[in-house]
């Protein structure tokens, strides 16, 4: 079974950990992001000198899971993909990996050509694995 990495904005922590149980659950190796904020962690508590470095050390984390993964799962709950997830697009684009998103609504044409599918559910994305 292939891997899957899943991107998308913490404002969907919740809803990203559980589409991430169910594709374990189907037998998928899930690398999920760590959601610093959506986990508990205090932003605002980090002193302003570290704060770079915590978000350094994040985004090299969650870019190391891209690198593992097959496929790279964009959850854009109603087409939104902001600052992060564009970067993700990215760096998904020149790691040559494939792209599905949850929705195809997005505002933006220059990312919808890089999308290989509309994935709604686990169920469907293992079809593409």
């Amino acid at each position: 079974m292939k891997s899957v990495v899943i991107c998308g904005s913490s404002s969907f922590a919740s809803e990203m950990r559980e589409f991430a149980e169910r594709l374990k659950n189907l037998g998928v190796v899930v690398y999920e992001p760590h959601l610093y904020r959506a986990s508990g962690g205090v932003w605002s508590e980090i002193k302003e000198s570290d704060r770079k470095y915590v978000a350094l050390g994040l985004t090299h984390d969650h870019f190391y899971k891209m690198r593992m993964a097959d496929v790279i799962y964009i959850y854009n709950k109603d087409g939104y993909a902001g600052v992060s997830v564009n970067m993700e697009i990215g760096y998904a684009v020149a790691l040559n990996k494939p792209i599905y998103v949850q929705e195809g609504n997005d505002a933006e044409p220059c990312r919808q050509v890089l999308f290989g599918a509309v994935v709604k559910t686990p169920e469907e994305l293992i079809k593409f694995l």
